[in-house]
């Protein structure tokens, strides 16, 4: 059987052997549930759950723990931001989304002003497909793509959240970190975003893990989800109209339920292992070795964290088809961001995609770009 080359970092980072240990270890030795008794080992558990979160806090610098709130996946981030944000502003609201945008980030905004009125305007984008902070129009609510899974190239976030509150000092500004976590790190201090997502499995973490920054969580007086863990008190009669429910402070407020614990306990050791720009060298080299072949259209730019291209006269599912009987793992298809792959101009069946981890070597991209030459002559 042929070695598996494995060049789908962009879609999900494999798993290093500490990382699975550590959560063997939990499940073996240490698992019981947070926040719900009083033994040594509950102690032990919450321990390890603060301590995850502080982690994440100075992870992405932000100003205290609190601030850090645990959710399923970056998906499930963003449409917890959607329904927030919808609750608080109401129906006459507009929306700043844009074409970089991942289907998660955008289609919860979209769907909400679709279904409870509010207005979706565009970011502008330049000449290179990124945002355009120079030429924003007034809105309440601006997502930001930190970093595009189509075309790779790190936003200069700080910037476009100052521009935007120089139309509206009121904007509450979202960013999608979820592919710019992988390459650069992420400081929301100097970003001064309201909200902030991205996922652990990106940066080698377990899937089914989200980290949701909230920087200003006092000011969301009602939570988005409800059930254990998160209720304080309930006072005084049985129904909704006679009753007043006290909530446990931020973050336990908005984590609702049982938390993914294996994946909080495996979540420490992924940032420790954590490197900015991984597999970049190795990016570098499939980039100049897809410049020599024939048929084959790059779109994104030379210093990007991801190569996505086309191969002329070949649908791309075929081409993915046979690239992966060979042994080559990557994305094709829209990548979940309709918008962008549209602005490329691709063929239908929408583009390829490579992206390189920490795992990969220049023997691996050298095989790799021997299979892509032998599946387009």
């Amino acid at each position: 059987m042929n070695k598996i080359i494995y060049l789908d970092a962009a879609a999900s980072a494999l798993k290093t052997d500490a990382l699975i240990a550590a959560e063997v270890d939990f499940l073996r030795y240490k698992y019981a549930n947070a926040g719900r008794g009083i033994c040594a080992r509950v102690t032990a558990v919450d321990d390890m759950v603060a301590q995850t979160r502080t982690d994440v806090a100075a992870f992405i610098n932000a100003a205290a723990d609190e601030n850090i709130v645990f959710t399923g996946g970056a998906t499930d981030a963003m449409n917890r931001i959607a329904r927030l944000i919808d609750s608080s502003l109401g129906t006459d609201k507009t929306i700043m989304v844009s074409d970089l945008d991942h289907h998660s980030a955008r289609l919860p905004f979209e769907c909400i002003c679709g279904s409870r009125g509010g207005n979706i305007v565009l970011c502008p984008l330049d000449t290179e497909n990124n945002l355009d902070y120079s030429n924003l129009p007034y809105a309440d609510v601006f997502v930001i793509t930190a970093m595009s899974n189509v075309f790779g190239m790190p936003q200069d976030v700080a910037r476009l959240v100052a521009a935007a509150r120089k139309k509206n000092p009121d904007v509450i500004t979202v960013v999608d970190a979820a592919q710019y976590v992988v390459h650069e790190k992420i400081d929301v201090q100097q970003w001064d975003c309201d909200f902030m997502c991205f996922s652990a499995h990106k940066i080698g973490g377990d899937t089914g893990l989200g980290i949701m920054y909230m920087k200003n969580p006092e000011r969301w007086v009602l939570p988005d989800k409800f059930g254990g863990g998160m209720v304080a008190k309930i006072n005084g009669g049985e129904t909704a109209h006679n009753r007043e429910i006290q909530w446990e402070p931020v973050p336990a407020k908005f984590e609702a339920g049982t938390l993914p614990l294996t994946q909080i306990a495996g979540l420490g050791v992924a940032i420790k292992q954590w490197s900015p720009r991984a597999g970049a060298d190795v990016m570098r080299h499939i980039r100049q070795g897809l410049e020599r072949m024939p048929r084959v259209q790059i779109y994104t730019a030379p210093d990007a964290a991801v190569a996505t291209f086309s191969v002329e006269g070949m649908h791309v599912l075929d081409f993915g088809a046979l690239c992966g009987a060979r042994g080559l793992c990557m994305r094709v298809g829209n990548m979940c961001a309709s918008w962008a792959v549209r602005r490329l101009g691709a063929p239908a069946g929408g583009v390829a995609r490579l992206s390189a981890g920490p795992w990969n070597t220049i023997a691996d991209a050298d095989r790799a770009l021997e299979i892509i030459s032998e599946v387009i002559k």
